[in-house]
């Protein structure tokens, strides 16, 4: 296929479909033959209709671009003749070839007949880590030049070197995987195999060097360096003085400015480490909060030979800090840090499980296409981490299935294949390790803790530790989770076993009557656990024949459903699985040698059972063991029950799971606190509480320099109406009026945030209605398709772009520069009283005397809306104004208290129209 001639295609159109009447409106076709473009086509057309303005927006054609081009069908001829005789190719092939196709046939030429590839399937199986498979995201991570996204000429030409890149991919790849690759390349949706069937007649004709692999069960795998712990080439000091620090970091930076309270906080940590005492840290944005950290930790750690623990939030901030932050704390202190990432067990692979999967040949479509992903990815990756895997759909179903486990049986050559274990040593062998705050919580709870041999903590993004540790103590039921466990054994519907093992088993079984009793208890469990599900709603007097989305909250204490059958639920999954576990071993002892095929259905087997043991154990835990700490509610659509139902069961207070971590360092090594948020004025011990830290642990605050705020203004609207005074539907208009204004004085980049769903969606809706935003893009959770990050990216690929959110918006969204103008801040962000959790928190408060608002409410508004804030100001060159429509900080006594836990930033209380004619003044001088 070498001299094959490949047409690389790319469209831009109206929108999304040719039949309800959208039209192309540019069209770029790139010939490329031995791996050489050898010829361009490129042409605007023109649709005969308008161009929407946020295509316009998208792809910067107007409608005067297409006035003097030519209609498609006037084109049409030339274009399927250019393509005859070519391996059709396209990023995203389901859109631009049958959207082609449409085309011809309403020109009434014939359909295009061809091979076909598609990069972003080929993509997905070669660069199985990539964050994203977007034409520009990949040009970027390949070093492909892709200048203008979103014009054809451009992106075909970017289309035609990734596919060059992944052609060149294949030819490194080891024979032995492109061959697993190839075997399975029959049930993708192009015509790959073809195309891997012609590299592999190229690696068979020469002889590669594979010497940087080594096998295990037909798995390819990367060969991993050995581990050894290096000496340093010289010992480190400290920088005591200024002086000495401003010589450290300006050795590093050519443009380096001095931040005193980053030097500040760098002492603080130090002393810690040193002293092995505990401290609160809160650092604002702008101080250069890591590396005032990471610093003093590094050479800690190599003047005494210990190990610091760094915890995180998250995965994604671990790699952050470990890519991005490490290498500047590494330049700083002219060294090579020994520093790795320590998951827990279940983030690795078992490659005994994903063997014998691979096995097994009745499998989906998804499952197929997640196991060339794995294919590719276990012959490059050094960790074996499943989550740099970034899998589509259903791979995560597979995923699943392949992870480490404490079930997991031994790898067969323990240690030199295990990637957990290869990891452990790791860790055992590193200076610093970065961990995040689920995985410290979760070691209190191992029979062996691996977090041991420690000498220092510091743990950033403190605040979340409570939510990581409510998380982890949390119980929650979701009919949905425990009906997909079912339906992975048999039929609900039917009520009998339909798993392939099962049936495959019971065809040559001796004894018949053993599979009828195990399908007979199975049955028992099921009708068991339908009836308590019906008799848990029976009582709440739910509306019926609902046809429209009807959602409640009822605190669990108003189900009435007797203990004695929730026990019984328990007892009849427990009775299921003995038996089924009878018949396998019996079965298994009757058998002299399963064949490889068998081997993965019995590994399934066996892993859907465990599935249904841990989700006993979760019923238990549930409503069977009662602690006076938790609180336990229900929720529920009534328009779809029982599928909606999810039982939740959370602790009031983490303080003592997360004393219990911590206490046995406590004055053994020093703890260091730090977050952006620990504070709120008259509360600035709120954090600290609630994490069991002792009032005698010293509170530093080190904030940004004034200067890093100056792009920063604060704007109070004082003629919105009283949010308590007007009914909701008044309130809105006049929200929605404010967005808008503000919205067309900055053309959009506008963050607005909200503290209900219910309200976001409502004024979404009025400002639509309107009209009044038409060329804006408008993005809103809970209302627009995709995750909280998918409508980040979208809001940051168009520059008129507005996000609308909720409460994960407040926190942890970055959007440096000028993807964000202005944050409008809807309400005031107090928790609603009614929500379960903070219900209970408030009520425990009260019953001690004291004022849960207070104690509580307030605290909680506060910090949120520092966070709120800290998303307008990323760096000191950043630019923004945060808006604030609620009155009530201006009219309540507690208001001041917000404005107080801002940094020293400019405050203006003005009208609505003031404030849009000082943005405007201050747009345009920017523009």
């Amino acid at each position: 296929m070498e001299s094959q001639t490949y047409a690389i295609v790319d469209i831009e159109t109206t929108g999304h479909s040719s039949k309800q009447g959208d039209r192309i409106i540019q069209l770029a076709i790139v010939f490329m033959k031995d791996w050489q473009v050898v010829d361009t086509y490129t042409t605007f057309v023109n649709p005969e209709q308008k161009i929407p303005i946020f295509i316009e927006d998208l792809t910067h054609i107007s409608n005067e671009d297409v006035a003097d081009a030519k209609p498609f069908h006037e084109l049409a001829y030339e274009v399927y003749e250019k393509l005859q005789g070519t391996v059709f190719v396209a990023h995203n092939i389901d859109f631009d070839l049958p959207f082609l196709q449409a085309e011809f046939e309403r020109c009434r030429l014939p359909k295009w007949q061809g091979k076909c590839l598609d990069t972003v399937e080929l993509a997905k199986i070669l660069f199985p880590t990539s964050y994203s498979y977007k034409l520009q995201d990949l040009a970027m991570d390949l070093g492909i030049l892709h200048e203008q996204a979103h014009r054809a000429d451009d992106d075909a030409l970017a289309t035609a070197y990734l596919l060059k890149a992944c052609y060149e991919k294949l030819l490194q790849l080891p024979q032995h995987v492109v061959e697993q690759l190839h075997r399975r390349s029959f049930q993708v949706k192009t015509d790959l195999s073809s195309f891997l069937f012609e590299i592999i007649r190229l690696k068979r004709l020469k002889v590669s060097d594979e010497t940087g692999y080594r096998m295990y069960r037909e798995i390819q795998l990367k060969k991993q360096p050995k581990m050894k712990k290096t000496a340093p080439a010289r010992m480190l000091v400290y920088p005591e003085t200024l002086e000495a620090k401003k010589e450290l970091f300006s050795h590093a930076f050519q443009q380096f400015e001095i931040r005193e309270s980053q030097f500040q906080m760098m002492d603080a940590v130090w002393a810690s480490l040193n002293k092995r005492h505990e401290v609160l840290v809160e650092a604002s944005t702008g101080i250069g909060k890591t590396l005032a950290y990471l610093i003093p930790a590094l050479i800690y750690a190599q003047q005494t030979g210990k190990k610091v623990v760094i915890s995180t939030y998250t995965t994604h901030l671990q790699t952050q800090l470990l890519k991005e932050e490490l290498p500047k704390a590494e330049r700083i202190l002219k060294l090579s840090a020994n520093a790795t990432i320590m998951q827990g067990m279940s983030h690795y692979i078992d490659l005994d499980r994903f063997s014998d999967f691979m096995a097994m040949k009745d499998e989906s479509f998804d499952e197929n296409f997640a196991k060339m992903q794995f294919t590719t990815w276990l012959a490059e990756t050094e960790t074996g981490d499943l989550s740099e895997l970034n899998l589509s759909g259903g791979g995560h179903l597979f995923l699943e299935k392949v992870r480490r486990t404490d079930t997991s049986k031994d790898t067969r050559r323990k240690g030199a294949f295990d990637f957990y274990l290869r990891a452990m040593d790791r860790c055992r062998n590193a200076d610093l390790i970065v961990t995040n705050h689920a995985m410290v919580v979760a070691d209190l709870q191992r029979q062996k803790p691996i977090l041991k041999e420690i000498d220092g903590w510091i743990i950033d993004e403190a605040h979340q530790m409570i939510q990581a540790a409510m998380v982890r103590e949390e119980t929650i039921f979701n009919y949905r989770q425990w009906k997909y466990v079912f339906g992975q054994l048999g039929s609900m519907s039917h009520q009998s076993i339909e798993h392939p093992w099962f049936v495959e088993m019971r065809k040559v079984a001796h004894n018949e009557r053993q599979f009828i009793e195990c399908e007979m208890a199975y049955r028992k469990m099921l009708q068991l656990f339908e009836r308590t599900l019906s008799d848990m709603t029976k009582p709440l007097n739910l509306p019926k024949n609902v046809t429209r989305s009807m959602k409640y909250t009822f605190s669990f204490e108003n189900v009435q459903i007797g203990q004695p059958l929730l026990t019984k639920v328990s007892q009849q999954i427990d009775a299921f699985l003995s038996i089924a576990n009878y018949v396998t071993e019996t079965t298994l002892a009757q058998m002299d040698e399963l064949a490889p095929s068998m081997k993965a259905l019995v590994e399934d087997w066996h892993y859907v059972l465990h599935q249904l043991v841990e989700k006993n154990k979760e019923w238990q835990q549930l409503f069977l063991q009662n602690r006076r700490s938790d609180t336990m509610w229900l929720e529920l659509d009534a328009r779809s029950l029982p599928g909606s139902i999810q039982i939740m069961k959370k602790p009031i207070s983490i303080k003592k799971t997360v004393m219990h971590v911590f206490n046995k360092f406590r004055h053994q090594m020093g703890i260091v606190w730090a977050s952006g948020t620990l504070t709120a004025p008259k509360n600035p011990r709120f954090i600290a509480e609630q994490l069991g830290v002792s009032p005698s642990v010293p509170l530093y605050q080190f904030q940004a320099p004034k200067s890093y705020y100056e792009g920063a203004q604060v704007y109070i609207v004082d003629d919105m109406p009283d949010i308590q005074s007007v009914p909701q539907a008044i309130y809105i208009e006049h929200v929605a009026q404010a967005i808008v204004e503000t919205v067309l004085a900055t053309n959009g980049r506008c963050f607005v945030l909200f503290t209900s769903q219910d309200m976001l969606k409502k004024t979404v809706l009025l400002i639509q209605e309107t009209e009044q935003l038409e060329q804006f893009m408008l993005f809103a959770q809970g209302v627009s398709s995709g995750s909280r990050m998918k409508l980040l990216k979208m809001f940051q690929k168009f520059d008129h772009s507005v996000l609308f959110g909720t409460n994960s918006f407040w926190e942890g969204v970055d959007v440096p520069g000028d993807a964000l103008s202005a944050v409008i801040v809807v309400r005031l962000p107090f928790t609603s009283p009614d929500e379960p959790v903070f219900k209970a928190k408030a009520d425990a408060i009260q019953a001690r005397g004291l004022n849960s608002f207070y104690k509580l409410s307030l605290p909680e508004a506060i910090l949120r809306f520092k966070q709120g804030f800290g998303r307008l100001i990323r760096s000191s060159h950043d630019k923004g104004a945060f808006i604030v429509l609620d009155r009530r900080i201006e009219t309540k006594s507690y208001g001041p208290q917000f404005i107080e836990a801002l940094p020293n930033v400019q405050v203006e209380k003005v009208p609505l129209e003031h404030m849009v004619l000082q943005l405007e003044d201050w747009y345009n001088e920017e523009a």
